[in-house]
């Protein structure tokens, strides 16, 4: 028997390295992916202000897998019915597939922000972002940095630009849009203040209720009509689906499978609940979600190995409730843990301690010994 995950962000790194324990030797694993390396994403906006923690949030997939085949190629197709993944380099057979493949920027066809939105879902990404916003800080002219959408990643991309700004002791001016009524769209009001009190302490300045509707080279254009001037545009706007889906994010319901053999999960999937109820694209969704499929996937493969089976066992159902919520801004935090919003020296503590306990959970023990060396020794060069 074979079984191969797709993609190795979070759900499908988590669900490769809980399938090595679980699964009986007698299965073969594959873990496919076109980079080598685990990116952490929800850490990834701290190196457009620090670019030496790239290495600290680059996990190669050889180091941390220890029974699985690594194949480094781009998925391009899925055959469900043949089960068979078109690759980059060749196909691959399968008899359980579980498809994490992530999710793309959306650019919604709006004029220009593809071509002029800076995205960020890479360390090139981070890099170019960096290099544009540091070109408009050390002009001589008052840099304009702009950043459409509010999410968490664009709070994140705002607080990074706005610190940027102040370690250059240049003048510049962090604009973040948001075409919702608020910051952080979809949390809870409380949230929601904390976060927009803490960007103004940072020095953004926020425009909610104002679409983006096209940019060019030097402005975005707003639903208004006004022009803001900009030197670096970023997007973060919105996500859709892979490649290999043809931009569609698939909806999945509690069991996460979109046929008897296949599971997606992650940004990839719209994930539906046990409880009817839509589940947010975040890394702790995934990691949660990559938790329940590798249970199915066991219970599959021990009713595969049944003599004179041939039903379909029960598996196990996905509910989400999250724990809290945790987003930085620079060198704040803002989190809500239960009912409960924490700010500052708390926050950011909290925020630590999930980035390390996630590269741990992942075996990505190095990592986790330049981080913590890095938080005692923060101005250690070696």
């Amino acid at each position: 028997m074979h079984v191969v995950v797709c993609g190795a962000g979070y759900a499908g790194l988590t669900l490769t390295r809980t399938l090595e324990s679980t699964l009986p030797d007698s299965v073969d694993l594959t873990l496919v992916d076109e980079s080598p390396d685990h990116l952490v994403q929800h850490e990834l906006h701290r190196v457009i202000r620090r670019p030496e923690l790239a290495d600290e949030i680059r996990v190669p997939l050889p180091a941390v897998c220890e029974r699985a085949a690594v194949r480094v190629a781009r998925v391009e197709a899925i055959d469900r019915e043949a089960r068979v993944i078109s690759l980059s380099d060749g196909e691959l057979e399968y008899d359980i597939a579980a498809l994490c493949l992530g999710a793309r920027t959306a650019y919604y066809g709006l004029e220009g922000v593809s071509e002029h939105g800076l995205p960020l879902k890479r360390l090139a990404h981070a890099r170019r972002i960096r290099r544009r916003a540091l070109e408009a800080i050390r002009g001589d002219d008052d840099g304009r940095l702009v950043v459409g959408g509010a999410g968490l990643s664009g709070v994140q991309v705002a607080g990074e630009l706005a610190a940027l700004a102040d370690d250059e002791y240049g003048s510049a001016t962090v604009t973040l849009l948001e075409q919702a009524d608020a910051v952080a769209p979809g949390f809870s009001p409380d949230f929601q203040r904390a976060v927009d009190r803490t960007l103004a302490d940072a020095g953004v300045e926020v425009r909610t209720g104002t679409g983006v509707v096209g940019a060019d080279a030097d402005a975005v254009s707003l639903e208004s009509g006004e022009c803001l001037e900009s030197d670096a545009f970023v997007w973060t706007g919105g996500i859709r689906g892979p490649d290999a889906f043809e931009g569609e994010r698939p909806t999945v319901e509690a069991d996460l499978r979109i046929d008897e053999r296949t599971f997606v999960l992650g940004d990839a999937a719209r994930v539906v609940d046990a409880d009817g109820k839509p589940v947010p694209a975040s890394a702790q969704a995934a990691v949660r979600e990559a938790e329940a499929v590798a249970a199915n996937v066991e219970r599959l493969v021990e009713a595969d190995g049944t003599a004179g089976s041939g039903e379909d066992p029960q598996l196990e159902s996905f509910s989400f409730d999250s724990p809290g919520w945790l987003v930085s801004v620079g060198d704040d935090a803002v989190a809500r843990v239960g009912s409960t919003v924490v700010t500052g020296r708390a926050a950011k503590a909290l925020k630590s301690t999930v980035g390390v306990g996630y590269l741990s959970s992942v075996g990505a023990v190095g990592n986790v010994t330049d981080r913590v060396s890095r938080r005692l020794w923060p101005d250690r060069s070696d």
